[in-house]
């Protein structure tokens, strides 16, 4: 049965699928560290039964859209299975694309064995030294030729796996100084916003994902350029893909209603509604979407239909096979 609630791709509560209370189905779920045991033996099949439980659940005729968070370095969710890793930049500046495109195809490995189909990376935003945006070394580079090398040969390795990656943040955060977790950052060079979005053009493709930030820019006016159509389906650049804000219960959109930041969201041309954090989000998000016109949610559904339907089955997860993955991924750790 087609629903707006089905926009949503929704952080949830609980380790185990029995303890997820969802109060809609989603179209798509994403795990955080609250979701994962820590232990690095039963950690990862526990994992995997949790994502094989919501698919049965959820998934319905057309498999759930199933993230995480994964770049490697400061960024990893799966770091208490896997040890520390380097960031986007340290592969970049010491193994160029090569490196970038070994470690996409390592993460899009071990992503398969637990069942995921997405991962929202890698980072396109320009490094700028500044640590207060909350981007720092996950950036792989200030140019912006070089930022879309690095992203474009990580979305190589990890795409050759089966695993979606995803574009983020676009127009991209180079240059701001107050993390959008917290609050709206704002940059009022448009020159500075141009060479942001610069670095997203190589990459993008109308059936790429690309995540939106919550940012103020010269042409977003009073709005978040996540929630402004003339930044993301009818952005200047050229960027095409299928676009998402980011977690719309950041600090960066929470001066607008629930009502308003679905609406504008779809406005805007996003194919899904990102909601991670709390019950209360997601809820009033979905309650949100229901109450707006078929007209206006019906293209956006039919968007991530789309994507969901090619979807493949992951394999059975093998521990054998996960604890070599494991050892390979931590030699390469070594050797970075």
């Amino acid at each position: 049965m087609r629903s707006a609630e089905q926009l949503l791709w929704t952080g949830f509560r609980g380790l185990d699928a029995a303890e997820v209370d969802l109060p809609f189905s989603p179209g798509g779920i994403i795990l955080f560290s609250r979701n994962l045991d820590l232990d690095p033996e039963a950690g990862p099949a526990r994992c995997r039964t949790l994502i094989d439980g919501l698919q049965a659940r959820f998934g319905g005729e057309l498999p759930l859209a199933v993230a995480v968070d994964q770049e490697g370095g400061p960024v990893s969710r799966l770091r208490p299975w896997t040890g520390p890793t380097p960031p986007l930049r340290h592969l970049w500046t010491n193994g160029g694309a090569e490196a970038c495109a070994r470690w996409g195809r390592l993460w899009g490995e071990g992503l398969r064995l637990l069942g995921f189909n997405v991962d929202f990376a890698p980072v396109l935003d320009l490094w700028d030294g500044h640590p207060e945006a909350g981007i720092g070394d996950r950036a792989a580079s200030g140019s912006p030729s070089e930022a879309a090398a690095a992203a474009g040969a990580f979305l190589h390795g990890l795409e050759a796996t089966g695993v979606r990656g995803c574009l983020k943040h676009f127009p991209g955060l180079g240059g701001t100084t107050l993390d959008s977790h917290q609050g709206l950052p704002a940059l009022d060079d448009a020159a500075q916003v141009d060479r942001n979005a610069a670095a997203f053009v190589p990459p993008s493709h109308a059936d790429r994902l690309v995540m939106v930030a919550h940012l103020r820019t010269p042409a977003s006016g009073t709005l978040p350029a996540s929630l402004h159509r003339g930044s993301v389906a009818d952005n200047p650049w050229g960027v095409r893909g299928r676009f998402l804000p980011d977690d719309l219960e950041m600090g960066g959109c929470t001066d607008w209603s629930w009502d308003d930041r679905v609406r504008l969201s779809l406005e805007a041309g996003h194919q899904w509604l990102l909601v991670c954090q709390t019950p209360e989000g997601w809820t009033a998000c979905a309650e949100a979407a229901a109450r707006l016109p078929e007209a206006l949610w019906a293209p956006a559904l039919d968007a991530t239909w789309s994507l969901r339907r090619p979807f493949p089955a992951a394999p059975p997860f093998d521990p054998q096979a996960w604890r070599a993955w494991v050892a390979r991924l931590q030699f390469a750790a070594k050797e970075a």
